[in-house]
């Protein structure tokens, strides 16, 4: 008696696309099986070595026009199975209809919501002008280096002729659907401070301990200036403001030498608001009060502050928010806290916005007994069934002739 879409849904939560080694081959095969079904036509995009890109296609009847493409990954985070009440890749479902696995949340939920979408649609004999295109990516969970980052720099992904796509967001606890129009910058910098070696048992000056808390000071005390400006003032969300935590610290060989040289390293999240160039400044002038031989470095700068409008007069936004109101969701639009591979898709000069449709859902991706009700489930894929109506149904824009 279970719907279909939600056996469909758990089949692909068993397959074990977790990291450091997911199986991608099984989960290609299971996506391609599932769009050649559905009369999609399908192309695999090696970016990398062992790292491809599916592509489902539903042409449109006008293919000259923009696209909309609709992306989602296909791994999934590491997981504590000590910590879970059911086995994570079993997609267990309960007696309230709680489905629970890795990945329910983050994001296959989302990729089988696109693809039933379109099988609803073709099921009732629909047509559009604009082609859709469907990609499943690998890696985003890492960094989306050998994936969406590589993927839209290839002559493939140009030929999509995108206009308009929509990825991942989060889900929301209250009535409201959360919708992300932008992405905080993620900025890993490492600190190391050289100072005067010796033995443990001196007062020796000039050390690296000494500068690195000095360093340590600073970027702490910006932190909680940020955690208060989050607190008191309730307009405010996570992704209005700057996040920094330290995740790393490293130095010394023994208990009775004082080290020539230690190491931290802070994960930031910066909003598109903030001046990067100022921002960067800011940090030199830390590392410069720490004293002489304070050095950083960037594991990951991301300098893109591209956002997608929310404004009326623009005919994406328009479109995806009028099928909200005739559907009565409430919206919340948000800078994304975290990152996904929006970021890549927005710096090609691409509108993208991050819209998973879970409401009254606990947010638990990348959390223990990650889970997400088959109603909830089934009522994204009606609502993605009128989105990408609309959007694959947007008149031609000027620029398209």
């Amino acid at each position: 008696s279970e719907n279909p879409s939600v056996t469909l849904f758990r089949e692909y939560l068993r397959i074990d696309t977790v990291h450091p080694k997911p199986d991608y081959d099984a989960a290609v095969q299971f996506l391609e099986r599932v769009g050649t079904d559905l009369g999609l036509a399908c192309q695999k995009v090696e970016v990398c070595q062992g790292r491809v890109v599916l592509i489902l296609t539903w042409q449109g009847t006008n293919p000259r026009l923009r696209s909309i493409l609709l992306n989602s990954h296909t791994d999934v985070v590491p997981v504590f199975e000590e910590h879970w009440t059911y086995p994570p890749f079993e997609a267990v479902k309960d007696s309230q209809g709680n489905i629970y696995a890795r990945g329910a949340q983050d994001m296959k939920c989302v990729s089988i919501q696109y693809l039933e979408a379109i099988r609803r649609l073709k099921t009732e004999g629909k047509s559009f002008a604009r082609t859709i295109h469907l990609t499943f990516v690998p890696d985003e969970e890492v960094g989306g280096h050998k994936g969406m980052e590589m993927f839209v720099k290839r002559p493939e992904f140009k030929a999509l002729n995108v206009g308009f796509a929509m990825d991942e967001g989060l889900a929301s606890p209250s009535d409201t659907y959360s919708v992300f129009y932008g992405e905080r910058s993620p900025w890993w910098i490492k600190v190391k401070c050289m100072g005067s070696p010796g033995h443990g048992s001196r007062f020796i000056s000039n050390t690296a301990a000494e500068k690195m808390h000095k360093v340590i000071n600073s970027f702490l005390a910006f932190r909680e200036s940020e955690k208060q400006r989050l607190k008191s003032d309730s307009s405010l969300t996570l992704g209005d403001v700057t996040s920094l935590n330290m995740t790393m610290l490293e130095g010394g060989v023994s208990f009775n030498v004082v080290p020539s040289e230690m190491a931290a390293s802070f994960d930031i999240r910066i909003p598109p608001t903030v001046d990067l160039k100022a921002f960067e400044e800011q940090v030199a002038t830390w590392c410069r009060g720490a004293g002489d031989g304070v050095t950083y470095e960037f594991h990951q700068k991301c300098m893109d502050q591209h956002i997608t409008s929310t404004e009326e007069s623009d005919p994406w936004w328009k479109a995806f928010s009028g099928v909200c109101r005739d559907m009565k969701l409430q919206l919340k639009l948000e800078i994304f806290p975290a990152a996904t591979d929006s970021r890549y898709i927005r710096a090609v000069r691409h509108p993208a916005i991050g819209f998973s449709p879970m409401n009254r859902t606990p947010v638990l991706l990348h959390d223990h007994n990650e889970f997400l009700n088959e109603q909830v489930f089934l009522r994204g894929i009606e609502i993605y069934g009128r989105l990408l109506a609309a959007l694959a149904s947007v008149p031609p824009l000027p620029a398209e002739g």
